[in-house]
């Protein structure tokens, strides 16, 4: 009786299984939109609270609907992924290794001012897509689940929470919207917007924070607003907020034998003038809960599992014995440190409508190690072959790849753990990718180095042809150019056939000839690396059995001061005839023309600036010149300015101030030294009390260490009275430079506070605080006519004291 207990119990089992796995579980035609249109979905778009229009299912072929009244797409079938302008995410998600394939943008940024309407709210955009989906009957017991992952693009429109743009998930059954599996996405403020005059709440603040453990995030793209009265230029604000995908998932097999609709639905804000659009992305599996994840786990390496989210769900998971749950434990994604054995993982989410659960098996791998890939080489470019190997590694080989410049790397279609290397023109570093596991990290292993010498090129000698005369040391260099690798030699040949080593050995790019006997060639040697040497191009060195020409010029150089002359002496020893350059400075050259052996030319030089006087000597049936070079450095005129002439009175002193263009002229001498202080300084104080009544002239002299000089001479009027301003009683302003400035004296002033003219009317024609200026008898650019003028005048003298001075002068015109 007991094992006939038992047989009934295990058919009873068997049954229940049959039963569970005969219904269907398959998910509803197009429902994650892989036809590429909108096959079985229904949609519509209008206005918030206004005029819709309706497209009614089946809608096949239809892949793009635009905006409401507009010609921008408002509902668009996607089926290549592409980047959001705000939020930077693909446009088709993959989320936990589970690639979607397909989704749909619903709405725009497109607002209401894009209508172009009198009306300042005519309503924001709105726009839905609709699926009518037949739950399969059978048991409740067994799921059926629907799965979507949204990502949303928001404009922050500054309302209460109820008025912002909003994203919307809706669920309905023959009883109601089934609340647990319709939620809402919208920016939350603070509600504290202010309105009036029947218009629409603005200047709510944003709950940021709130927004951000929603999984909002402030795009940094601007965005062009038009929002706010008379505002059609728009101004570019950074207000727009994205949320990155993220899955969802609810359980209709309560529902099983009925209909249930599923909406998804962007609405712009309520008044229209700030957006919000979605994507949407439905799993083609309705079979239950799936976690997304790896399902061999690298060791102690961090990895993400995945459940799509339950509205207001709570969350549990276990994981394999030896392993971590790092964080996330009460959510649905958590992060894991597997262990070093496989198990089992499992996860459950529960909330008021339903109860998921779902688990997999789960196995481990060692982390990728990615070995060192060997056999680094030196080659010559071109033709060559380098062994490669890949070793010390953990895991499978996913391919090689090679760079040129350690930045930029190409793929080697190549799984083994061999490569050659074949025919490098550049040297190049080689590694392998590998990866043990899908759990695993892909890594890459240590390069190889294959070192690439470009070919020798043994490059060009300049000049090609040119001659040398006997005895010449001088322009005998020759140069090589363009040649790739080091020069290994030169070469010389007294036949262009058999050549020679020199000796010493010279590695530079450069020779001198020197003073051959005879025609010689010379080439170089050159090796790049390990590639075969190179010769250069041959350069012909033509002997001239004809003395080059000689000679010496004493000094070689000279430093002058400005305005002075240095004599140039020439010895030629050997030539026949001479030039100069720069001869208009230079006298005494001669006629050109050597007379005689040993000729000397006494020439004299007198530039006013450094100049390069250049010597060119010839000598018949030699082709080449002897130059040399005599430079003359010109110290430039030094100028000295002892000050103005002046007048004081005897017993004041007089603070003299030589100033002098060259500052290495510092060497001093005033004359006479009558009455100063100092006479080898440049600001000596002079006290000419015993000069009353005279007029006594200082010369300064500024002298440089070269002995090079500049003078000036300064002359000061010593009166015997009493410190005072002196006006002229009239004055001519005809322009003869006689007497046509009235200006005021200072004898013993140091300041001048003021020189004012009046006319006969008391009118102010002239006003000046400053010494050296005066009235030239104009009024307004109008010279006057004959006329007496009143002046007063005011200054300090050199003992503080106040001077005023008054009378009149008389314009003779």
């Amino acid at each position: 009786m007991a094992r006939l207990r038992l047989i009934i119990i295990s058919g009873l089992l068997l049954l229940r299984i049959s039963q569970s796995f005969s219904q269907d579980q398959s998910c509803p035609f197009n429902i994650n939109f892989s036809a590429g249109d909108l096959s079985a979905w229904s949609a519509q778009t209008g206005l918030v609270n206004g005029a819709t229009r309706q497209y009614p299912a089946p809608n096949t072929g239809v892949s793009v609907i635009s905006e409401y009244s507009l010609s921008t797409t408002g509902i668009e079938v996607i089926t290549a992924s592409s980047t959001d302008k705000f939020g930077g995410f693909s446009t088709i998600p993959t989320i936990n290794g589970y690639a979607y394939g397909y989704s749909i943008k619903l709405g725009s940024d497109a607002t209401s001012w894009d209508l172009h309407n009198d009306e300042r709210s005519p309503g924001g955009f709105v726009r839905s897509v609709t699926y009518t989906v037949n739950v399969p009957a059978g048991s409740s017991s067994v799921p059926y689940t629907m799965t979507y992952a949204y990502a949303l693009v928001l404009e922050n429109g500054t309302h209460n929470s109820n008025q912002q743009p909003v994203f919307t998930a809706t669920v309905k059954s023959p009883a109601g919207i089934i609340t647990c599996a319709s939620p809402s996405y919208y920016l939350p403020t603070l509600n504290n917007a202010g309105g009036g005059n029947n218009q629409t709440p603005t200047g709510a603040t944003l709950d940021s924070a709130a927004a951000i453990a929603n999984g909002f995030s402030l795009s940094p793209t601007l965005f062009l607003s038009h929002s706010g009265q008379n505002n059609n230029n728009g101004v570019l604000l950074q207000d727009v907020w994205t949320k990155p995908w993220t899955e969802v998932t609810f359980d209709l097999s309560a529902y099983r034998g009925q209909q249930v609709v599923l909406t998804f639905e962007a609405s712009n804000c309520t008044p229209g003038a700030h957006f919000a659009y979605a994507y949407i992305a439905l799993r083609n599996d309705c079979s239950g809960l799936q976690i997304s994840g790896y399902r061999d786990a690298c060791t102690n390496t961090n990895t993400v599992y995945s459940i799509p989210a339950l509205a207001n769900s709570t969350y549990a998971w276990t994981v394999p014995s030896g392993w971590t749950i790092v964080s996330g434990a009460g959510t649905n994604i958590i992060t894991v440190t597997p262990g070093i054995t496989g198990g089992i993982i499992t996860a459950q989410e529960v909330n008021s409508c339903a109860d998921l659960r779902s688990s997999i098996t789960v196995t481990t791998s060692p982390p990728t190690v990615a070995g060192n890939v060997t056999g680094d080489n030196t080659v010559c470019a071109g033709d060559n072959s380098t062994a490669l190997m890949l070793s010390g590694e953990t895991g499978n080989i996913l391919k090689w790849v090679s760079s040129t410049d350690g930045v930029n790397w190409s793929g080697i279609d190549n799984t083994t753990h061999q490569y050659t290397a074949l025919d490098l023109g550049a040297t190049t570093q080689y590694r392998a990718v590998v990866q043990n596991g899908s759990g695993c990290r892909v890594d890459t292993s240590a390069a190889a180095i294959v070192t690439v010498d470009p070919r020798s090129n043994g490059g060009a000698l300049d000049p090609a042809n040119f001659s040398v005369c006997a005895t010449q040391t001088q322009n005998n260099f020759i140069t090589l150019n363009g040649s790739v690798g080091q020069v290994q030699n030169w070469q010389y040949s007294y036949d262009n056939s058999s050549w020679n080593n020199l000796s010493p050995v010279n590695t530079n790019t450069q020779y001198n000839a020197g003073a051959v006997n005879q025609t010689t060639y010379y080439r170089t040697l050159v090796k790049s690396g390990l590639c075969p040497a190179d010769t250069s191009t041959v350069s012909r060195v033509q002997y001239i059995n004809v003395p080059f020409p000689a000679a010496a010029i004493t000094p070689d150089a000279a430093s002058i001061c400005y305005g002075t002359s240095t004599p140039v002496n020439v010895t030629i020893t050997s030539g026949t005839n001479y030039s100069w350059s720069n001869t208009g400075t230079l006298a005494n050259t001669g006629n050109g023309v050597v007379t005689s052996l040993p000729y000397a030319v006494n020439a004299t030089a007198t530039p006013q600036q450094n100049t390069d006087y250049i010597l060119s000597v010839t000598n018949a049936g030699c082709p080449n010149t002897l130059l040399d070079t005599f430079r003359v450095s010109v110290t430039q005129p030094i100028v000295v300015f002892a000050g103005n002439d002046t007048s004081i009175v005897a017993g004041q002193p007089l603070q003299l101030n030589a100033t002098v263009s060259d500052p290495l002229a510092n060497q001093y001498s005033w004359t006479p030294a009558i009455g100063l202080s100092n006479t080898d300084i440049a600001n000596p104080v002079a006290s000419l009390l015993s000069q009353a009544g005279r007029t006594i002239t200082y010369t300064v002299k500024a002298t440089t260490a070269e002995g090079c000089f500049g003078q000036d001479d300064i002359k000061v009027v010593v009166f015997t009275t009493a410190p005072d301003i002196f006006v002229p009683s009239a004055f001519t302003p005809n322009g003869d430079g006689l007497n046509d400035m009235l200006r005021p004296i200072g004898v013993g002033i140091s300041q001048l506070n003021y020189f004012r003219i009046y006319n006969r009317w008391g009118q102010l024609v002239f006003s000046s605080s400053d010494l050296k200026k005066g009235w030239d008898g104009a009024i307004n650019g109008r010279v006057q006519s004959t006329a007496t003028y009143v002046y007063i005048a005011q200054g300090i003298d050199y003992t503080g004291k106040v001077i005023n001075k008054k009378g009149s002068v008389t314009l003779i015109h």
